[in-house]
This record gives C-alpha cells, structure tokens and sequence, in this order.
C-alpha cells in the first residue's frame, strides 16, 4: 500500500472539508432595546425567559444592545442581571435613543447620551464596549460621524454594527395591534411573514458582502427584545438551519475583519455591508436609503395576510 499517497488523500480530504466549512454561511444575534414594558399576550418577564429559553435550547451566545433609559429601574437591573448570568454580552446603545443624524442633535449631546449610557451596563461581568448606534445612524455630516468615530477609540470602544438589518420591529407592532383587537386571533400569518422577511433579507446581505468581499463573511443579525421574537425566534433558528445557515455566538462573529471597517461617508449609517458597498461603483447604485424601513414591508406585509385569510375562508 501506498502510505504516502493514503495520507496526501486524508489531508486533501481534511482541506476540502475545512474549506467547505468555513464557505458556509454564519450568523450571530444581536438583539436591541432589553426592556420591561408590558404587551399583550405575555408578561415581561415570561417574554424575557422565552428569548433567553430559545438561545439557550440552541446553545447561542447572544449580544444585547441596551437603551439605559428602557432599564434604569429595579425589573430593568434584574432583566439585565438575567442576560449577565446566562454569558450574554452587554453593550451600549446609548442611553436615550438618540436619533444622531437629525439637524438639531448635536455631536456632544449625543456623546453626553453615549457615556450615561456606558454607565447603566459598566457593572456586569459580561459588559462589553461595543456601541451600537439608535437607528444605525452614525451622523448626518463628516464633522458629527468622526467625533463619534474618536470617542469610540479613546475609550477602547468598537462599533457594535449590524451586517444584517431587517424590520422585525415593524411586524411586531402589526402583530401587537392585531392581538389587542382580537386576544384569539391567528398568529400564523405573523410567523410565516416574519421568518420569510428575515430570511431575505439575510440572504440580501450575504450575497451583498460576497460581492464586496468575495468571501463569506461572519454575520450579525439585528433583531429586537419583542414579543414577536419572544414567540418565534425558535422558529426563526430552525428555519435559518434548514436555509443552510449556521449560528454562531455573537463574540464569534465580532471578530470578522468587517468590523474594523470605516466607511468615509455621509450621512453615515445602516448596515456596515451596505455602508462598503456605499463606496463599491459596481453596488452603489443599487442601495435603497433608509436601507430598511416599515415603508417597504406595509404593502407586501398587508397582501400576505389578505392572502392567507382567503385562504382560510376557502377551506
């Protein structure tokens, strides 16, 4: 036997296995705005357990982006010490939700805003200095994007960007309306609508980056502390294995060298795939601004659910 050329197979064997590994598509869960208000059909705290439940059946380490002012109170310290315990990361999202590119807004406010925001989350153990801009918007001028893009790096911060951004906020609140009218009405078409919505858009941005880079890079997907992921962020999970999507922790995905990104330009924001392929001629041109936004899900959101309650008369 040819033991020589048995272990030139068995390495290329290995190669071919690593490389198909590391050419699959990956994705991490950041979720934004940890909060403690009320909404139909769950309580607080059982639409926190539900989230943190689903990551932990999925062996996931999420990162949290937290609004100081949504938790600075006795059920926000113990949602927050809920995440800490369970190994999710803690990071900023400011402290009141600022909205950095209007007119009005200042530069210093908004670092003013930045800092009372580091200070709710400085004191648990899994506190990470990762920012993550409201609205992911980064400054509406050169001057106001690099005053932000300073402070960050003066004070070992890293831009906690989102490479997939999608509108899950505006399905919640359909769904919420449509629950307060009617306690028993049927979620289905929220879910279908939902996980079809995220899947989309996921595949967008990673088609998107593979353009610019010409890899796969390691994705951040941004979803919301909501009742519609506290209902069916599990199906989401399955629905993005089926999709040949694998999950990875969020410190995982962070260190991609796509975060290490500055993308000079202005207005500064979005998703920070689709700030590169901003500066890409061959992309450019075809970016929408805001990239996603209520107004582009409204009409296709309404006709899937006219759709699917046809269908339910005809059977």
């Amino acid at each position: 036997m040819n033991f020589g050329f048995c272990r030139y197979c068995f390495g290329l064997f290995i190669l071919l296995i690593t490389t198909n590994l590391f050419a699959q598509k990956q994705v991490s869960f950041t979720i934004d705005d940890p909060n403690t208000n009320e909404t139909p059909a769950l309580p607080w705290r059982d639409r926190n357990n539900a989230i943190l439940n689903t990551l932990k059946d999925h062996n996931l380490k999420a990162a949290i982006f937290v609004c100081g002012m949504r938790v600075n109170n006795s059920k926000g310290k113990e949602l927050l010490n809920s995440w800490d315990n369970a190994g999710h990361l803690i990071c900023n999202h400011s402290y009141s939700h600022l909205y950095y590119n209007s007119k009005s807004l200042s530069a210093e406010n908004f670092i003013r805003d930045f800092f009372r925001g580091d200070s709710v989350i400085r004191t648990y153990k899994n506190y990470t200095k990762l920012f993550r801009f409201p609205y992911l918007k980064e400054g509406n001028t050169d001057a106001k994007r690099d005053s932000m893009r300073s402070v960050l790096a003066e004070n070992n911060y890293s831009n906690g960007h989102v490479t997939i951004d999608a509108s899950d906020w505006f399905i919640d609140a359909e769904m919420s309306k449509a629950i307060k009218s009617d306690p028993n009405v049927d979620l289905t078409p929220y879910r279908e609508y939902y996980i079809q919505h995220i899947l989309g858009r996921a595949n967008y941005y990673d088609s998107l980056a593979k353009k610019i880079f010409n890899r796969e890079i390691k994705h951040t997907l941004l979803i919301h502390h909501s009742l519609l992921n506290a209902l069916f962020l599990d199906d989401l999970l399955i629905a993005l294995k089926e999709n040949g999507w694998i999950l990875i922790d969020a410190n995982q995905a962070f260190k991609d060298e796509i975060f290490k990104e500055h993308p000079p330009i202005s207005p500064c924001g979005e998703s920070i795939v689709w700030q590169c392929a901003k500066l890409n001629p061959a992309t450019s041109e075809s970016l929408r601004y805001p990239a996603e936004d209520g107004e582009y899900e409204k009409g296709p959101f309404e006709k899937f659910v006219k759709e699917y309650e046809l269908k339910q008369i005809k059977k």
